[in-house]
C-alpha cells in the first residue's frame, strides 16, 4: 500500500495535539557511494498536551527499529507511511531508525551518476512531504522545530545543509568516511530542510557581510566558474535588498546556492538553496536567460522570508508562498540590479500563461481548499505562480506602495518563526492601508476567471467572466500622442474602477491604453479600429512594458479566436524590426515561433516559418540580439541561404550546431556523422541527451519509439531544461501523421503515473504536452481530465493543455 496522504483535518488535530521541540538526525549517505541506500536515524523531542493520547509520526521507509521514550515500538505497526504513537507523555523522546532504497526515482531525493566522470552527487527536495521518505519527522508545515543533523558520507564528498558544519571529522566506525555535523537550525518547516552531498566544486566569496557559496558538480566547474560573478552579484543585491524593504536581515551570514543533477527546478532550503544545474545553460547564456536565471535566485531568495521565516499554516496557501515569491523576485529585479525590463518580460513572457490557464476548463480560484496534501499538488500551476503574482501586483496598487510595504515589514516582524493564514497577511496591509481588504479577498481570490475591461465613450467598465460580477481594479490609462515615428506618454490617468465601471476624463490623444503599466489582471477591449490602431502603433510605444501590453493583448485575441495567425505575425515581426530592448527579442521570437508553427493551417507552416525565419536573419547582424535570432532561425529555416548562415555561425557553437542538427533532422536530411562528431566536440556532461534531440526530430516512427522510450519507460533523460527542450524537438511541425498516436500515449502515461518525485513529474508531463490532437484525441483527453484516477497535477496539466490544443484547432480552421 502506498503512503497515506496527510489531510488538513488530520494535521490540525496532531497540531493541536504536539508540539515538536527538535529534531537531531542522523544520516549515513555512504551506502550510496556504490549503492542506491540512505539510512537515517531520527530523534524528535516534542510535548503533548493530552498526556495517554495516541498520534503517529510519517516515516515512508523501511522501519528499522522505533522506540517511545525508550519503550520499543511494533515497527510492523507502520502502514501507508505512518507509525502510531500510543500512551504519548507529557514530554517525549521518539528514535526511529530506517532505511530508503529509492533514491533514483526523484521522490525527495535523488542519487545520480554523472555521465560523463562517474561521480556520484545525492539531493533532496522535500516540498511538499516528502522529507518522511528520508527519515521519520511530523511531515507539515505547523511543526516547526530546530533541526540538527549528522551526516556520515564518503570521504571525497562535501556535505551540505541549511547551515555550515560546525565539524568535520574522520568517521569512526569505517575507514574512509566523514562525519559532518551541523548546528541547530533556527525552528524549520520540515519540508525546507536539506542534505546534499557529493564531490562539489566550491567557489565562495564575503559581499555586504554574507558568506556566499556556489556548489556544482566537477563536469560543469568552468560553466559555474563563467557565471560565478553573476550569481554573488545578484544574490548580494538581492540579500540586501529584501533586508530593507522586509525590515528584517536574512538572520544567517552563510548562504549557498547548490546546483545538482537532474533535478526539475528549484528549492528554497533556508540558507541554502537546491537549483537543477539544467537552469544554468552550458553555453554562455543570452540576455534573456540571464534574466531568467535571476528571477529564480531572487524568487528561492525571497522564501527565505515568506515561506522560511514565516510560514504557512496549510497547503491552501501554497498559492500566497508561490506568488509572493515571484512577485518579489521582478519587484527586486526592477529595483535592485540592472534587469530594468523585468515587469515586461513577466508580461510577455509569463503572465500569458497565467491568461491562458484561466480561460480554459482548468481554472479554479487562486485560494482553494486543500483536504490533504497530495491535492496541494494539483496547484502548483500557471494559477498559482502567475496569476497569482499578477493579482498580488494589483494588490500593491490598490493598497498603495507604502502601505503595502509597511504592511509586510509589521507581517515579518510580528509572525517571524511562526506559522500563518492569508488573513494575518491581509490584516497587516489592511492596517497600514486603512482599507477593509476582505471583499477584495473574496472577490480576487476566491473566484475563477478573468474580468474584461472596456473603455467606451469616456467610461471604462467591467466585466466579469461568464457574467459575474466584476471585480474591482486599480490601473492606469495611457494616453500618448504620436511625435514623428514615436509615440510619448502625455498622461498616466489613475482610475480605480468599482460597481462595474467608472467616470474617466481623458486628454487628447493620438493612442489611449487601457491597464498601461499592467497594474490590473484583466483582458482589455476596444472597438476595432482602436484594437489595429494599438497593434499598428507598438513598435512606437516609449517602454518596453507598453509594447509588451500591445502584443499580449493581440495575443489575448488570438486564443479567443478574434485575431487571424497572420495578424498577429504582422504585429509582432513589425515590432521585431525595431525592438532594442534584449529582454523583450526573445520573447517575441518565441511568441511568432508558437504562432507560426501551432496556430497556423498545416499547408501554411512552412510560409509563416520563412516569414520568422527572414526576420531572424535581419537581426542576426546586431551582436545584441545574435543569439537568440540564431536560435528561431535554427527552428525555423526554409531556405539553403539560411542552412548556410547557421552552418557558417555554427563552427564555433557547439549548442547552435546541436540546433542545426535538429533542424536538418526536421527536414529529412540525416547525417550520423555530424552527431557522432559533435558529440566528441561536446564539452557537456550531458551531450548525450543533445544527440537524442535530433533523433525527436526525425519524421521516422522508430525514431519517435525510441525516444519515447527513453523519456517514459527508461527514465533516462534529466528533469528541467532538457526534457522541455526534447518535448519542443519531439512535437515537430508537419509531422501529425506519425505524431498523431503519441496523443493516446501521453493519455496512457498519464492514467499511469503514480507516487512522488513532484518537480520530475511536472517536467516530464508538461514538456511532453502533445502540440496537435484531432477530434477523438481531444474528446480522449477531457474524459482522462476528470478520472479520480488521475494525480491532481497531471489533470490540472492536461486541461489546460487540451483547452489550448482545442483553440490552436480553431484558429487553423479560421
Amino acid at each position: 500500500m502506498g503512503p497515506t496522504s496527510l489531510t488538513m483535518q488530520e494535521a490540525a488535530e496532531r497540531a493541536a495535539l504536539i508540539a515538536v521541540e527538535r529534531y537531531d538526525i542522523e544520516v549515513d549517505l555512504r551506502g550510496l557511494l556504490e549503492g542506491e541506500v540512505l539510512a537515517s536515524t531520527s530523534t524528535v523531542t516534542f510535548t503533548c498536551r493530552e498526556p495517554g493520547a495516541t498520534t503517529f509520526v510519517d516515516c515512508v521507509a523501511d522501519v528499522l527499529s522505533a522506540t517511545l521514550n525508550g519503550v520499543e515500538l511494533d515497527a510492523s505497526s507502520a502502514s501507508g507511511g505512518r507509525i502510531p504513537l500510543p500512551g504519548l507523555a507529557e514530554r517525549n523522546v521518539l528514535v526511529v531508525s530506517a532505511s530508503q532504497s529509492d533514491t533514483r526515482s526523484g521522490a525527495g531525493m535523488l542519487r545520480t551518476v554523472d555521465p560523463s566522470d562517474g561521480l556520484v552527487y545525492f539531493w533532496t527536495s522535500f516540498e511538499p512531504d516528502e522529507a518522511r521518505r528520508a527519515w521519520a519527522c511530523f511531515d507539515q508545515p505547523d511543526l516547526k522545530a530546530p533541526h540538527a543533523f549528522t551526516v556520515h558520507a564518503p570521504e571525497s564528498w562535501t556535505v551540505l545543509s541549511n547551515c555550515g558544519p560546525d565539524a568535520v571529522e574522520e568517521a569512526v566506525e569505517v575507514a574512509g568516511g566523514r562525519t559532518w555535523r551541523f548546528p541547530d537550525t533556527p525552528p524549520l518547516s520540515t519540508y525546507v530542510v536539506v542534505v546534499n552531498a557529493g564531490p562539489f566544486h566550491e567557489q565562495r566569496s564575503e559581499r555586504g557581510g554574507h558568506d556566499l557559496g556556489i556548489y556544482c558538480r566537477q563536469s560543469l566547474r568552468a560553466v559555474y566558474e563563467r557565471e560565478a560573478e553573476e550569481l554573488f552579484t545578484v544574490t548580494a543585491q538581492g540579500l540586501a535588498f529584501f533586508a530593507e524593504a522586509f525590515g528584517t536581515p536574512f538572520p544567517q551570514r552563510r548562504y549557498d546556492h547548490v546546483f545538482v543533477p537532474n533535478m526539475g527546478g528549484a528549492m528554497e532550503n533556508w540558507g541554502c538553496v537546491t537549483w537543477g544545474d539544467s537552469m544554468v545553460p552550458v553555453t554562455p547564456p543570452t540576455y534573456l536567460e540571464r534574466i531568467d536565471v535571476a528571477n529564480v535566485l531572487l524568487h528561492e531568495m525571497a522564501h527565505q522570508w515568506f515561506g522560511d521565516l514565516v510560514t504557512m499554516r496549510w497547503w491552501d496557501d501554497l498559492w500566497l508562498n508561490e506568488a509572493f515569491a515571484s512577485w518579489a523576485a521582478d519587484w527586486a529585479l526592477e529595483s535592485a540590479t540592472d534587469f530594468d525590463d523585468a515587469w515586461a518580460v513577466f508580461l510577455v513572457k509569463y503572465e500569458i500563461l497565467g491568461y491562458r490557464a484561466d480561460m480554459g476548463p482548468g481554472s479554479h480560484p487562486i485560494r482553494s481548499a486543500v483536504d490533504d496534501v497530495a491535492s496541494a499538488t494539483a496547484n502548483f500551476d500557471d494559477i498559482t505562480y502567475l496569476k497569482g503574482q499578477a493579482v498580488l501586483r494589483q494588490l500593491v496598487a490598490y493598497a498603495g506602495e507604502e502601505a503595502f510595504f509597511e504592511g509586510l515589514r509589521s507581517y515579518f516582524r510580528d509572525h517571524a518563526y511562526a506559522n500563518t493564514t492569508l488573513d494575518d497577511l491581509m490584516d497587516a496591509i489592511g492596517a497600514a492601508s486603512g482599507r477593509d481588504l476582505s471583499g477584495w479577498t473574496r472577490d480576487w481570490l476566491d473566484r475563477a476567471g478573468t474580468d474584461t475591461l472596456t473603455l467606451v465613450d469616456g467610461r471604462l467598465e467591467a466585466a466579469g467572466p461568464d457574467g459575474e460580477p466584476p471585480r474591482p481594479h486599480r490601473l492606469d490609462i495611457g494616453c500618448y500622442v504620436r511625435e514623428g515615428e514615436v509615440l510619448r506618454l502625455v498622461a498616466s490617468v489613475p482610475v480605480e474602477v468599482t460597481d462595474g465601471g467608472a467616470t474617466v476624463t481623458l486628454p487628447d490623444a493620438d493612442l489611449v491604453v487601457v491597464n498601461d503599466g499592467d497594474l490590473t489582471f484583466a483582458a482589455s477591449r476596444a472597438g476595432d479600429a482602436q484594437t489595429r490602431a494599438l497593434l499598428e502603433a507598438a513598435p512606437a510605444l516609449p517602454t518596453a512594458l507598453a509594447r509588451a501590453l500591445a502584443v499580449t493583448t493581440a495575443w489575448d485575441r488570438l486564443v479567443k479566436g478574434e485575431l487571424a495567425t497572420a495578424e498577429l505575425l504582422d504585429c509582432v515581426l513589425a515590432l521585431l524590426e525595431r525592438e532594442s530592448s534584449p529582454a523583450l527579442v526573445e520573447p517575441l521570437l518565441s511568441l511568432a515561433r508558437q504562432a507560426a508553427e501551432r496556430f497556423t493551417p498545416d499547408a501554411g507552416v512552412a510560409a509563416a516559418q520563412e516569414r520568422l525565419a527572414a526576420a531572424s536573419a535581419r537581426l542576426v547582424g546586431d551582436p545584441e540580439h545574435r543569439r537568440p535570432a540564431l536560435r528561431t532561425l535554427a527552428v525555423s529555416a526554409t531556405t539553403d541561404e539560411h542552412l548556410a548562415l547557421l552552418e557558417e555561425a555554427a563552427a564555433d557553437d557547439v549548442d547552435l550546431a546541436w540546433r542545426l542538427l535538429v533542424r536538418r533532422a526536421a527536414l529529412g536530411i540525416d547525417d550520423e556523422g555530424a552527431v557522432a562528431a559533435l558529440l566528441e566536440r561536446d564539452p557537456n556532461p550531458e551531450s548525450a541527451i543533445s544527440a537524442l534531440g535530433v533523433t525527436a526530430a526525425r519524421p521516422d516512427p522508430e525514431a519517435k519509439a525510441r525516444v519515447w522510450a527513453e523519456l517514459f519507460e527508461k527514465r533516462s533523460v534529466p528533469a528541467g531544461r532538457a526534457v522541455y527542450e526534447l518535448g519542443r524537438q519531439f512535437w515537430q511541425p508537419g509531422q501529425t501523421e506519425i505524431l498523431l498516436p503519441y496523443v493516446d500515449r501521453y493519455l496512457d502515461e498519464a492514467e499511469r503515473l503514480s507516487g512522488g518525485g513532484m518537480l520530475d513529474l511536472m517536467s516530464l508531463m508538461r514538456a511532453l504536452l502533445p502540440s496537435l490532437a484531432d477530434a477523438r484525441t481531444l474528446e480522449r483527453g477531457r474524459s482522462v481530465a476528470q478520472s479520480p484516477d488521475v494525480l491532481p497535477a497531471v489533470r490540472s496539466t492536461i486541461l489546460t493543455g487540451w483547452d489550448t490544443l482545442a483553440r490552436m484547432q480553431r484558429a487553423k480552421e479560421r
